[in-house]
């Protein structure tokens, strides 16, 4: 089913689907699995830029020379603006710590208090992926993938569902009002549903 909050159009399962993430199993796979980089904004790759500085000691040497060659975004097969991967998997911002787990540079460097920019939209926001249409509305929809079935169960053992779990990004994209917005629809979707 389709809703629509202001401008917004979303998948009902934004609403009725649970999730959390679970780094201690998945280990950020996200960060390394797919097809190509993450999606970005073309105003995320002057901020990707402005970060490097703050976050480069933390990049692989990898990582930094496909930053020196090609940047720190390309186009993917399918035409889309995405982050540089390195040797065909890691996004160039990914970064390991002791126990094999993936984290995002430019996250860590924001959480550090080093950078006022977190990571890119699509990455905060995922497992939402967005969408713009030719009219120039938004479209927002739930993104399955294999790699997160973890967190579907830790979001259904903690009653979470994909808005709730998102609420700092959803509020960061849309602005607070708009998610108050979600939270009501998505209340009263609920109760009709049960």
């Amino acid at each position: 089913m389709i809703l629509q909050i202001g401008e917004v159009i979303l998948t009902s399962e934004i609403i009725t689907e649970f999730f959390c993430c679970d780094l201690e199993k998945c280990k950020g796979i996200c960060c390394v699995e797919g097809d190509s980089g993450a999606p970005l904004l073309m105003e995320e790759v002057a901020e990707m830029e402005n970060v490097l500085d703050d976050v480069w000691q933390d990049l692989s040497a990898k990582a930094q020379s496909v930053i020196d060659r090609h940047g720190v975004a390309c186009t993917d097969a399918d035409g889309d603006l995405v982050t540089s991967i390195v040797d065909g998997r890691d996004c160039v911002f990914t970064c390991y710590n002791s126990d094999g787990c993936c984290f995002c540079a430019a996250d860590k460097a924001f959480r550090e208090g080093k950078t006022s920019w977190r990571k890119p939209i699509s990455c905060a926001l995922y497992p939402i992926r967005e969408k713009r249409f030719r009219n120039g509305q938004v479209g927002l929809q739930y993104h399955r993938w294999a790699v997160c079935h973890d967190a579907i169960s830790k979001g259904r053992e903690l009653n979470l569902r994909i808005y709730e779990f998102l609420r700092e990004p959803l509020i960061e994209r849309f602005g607070k009002e708009w998610y108050d917005e979600l939270c009501v629809a998505a209340h009263h979707f609920l109760e009709t549903e049960q």
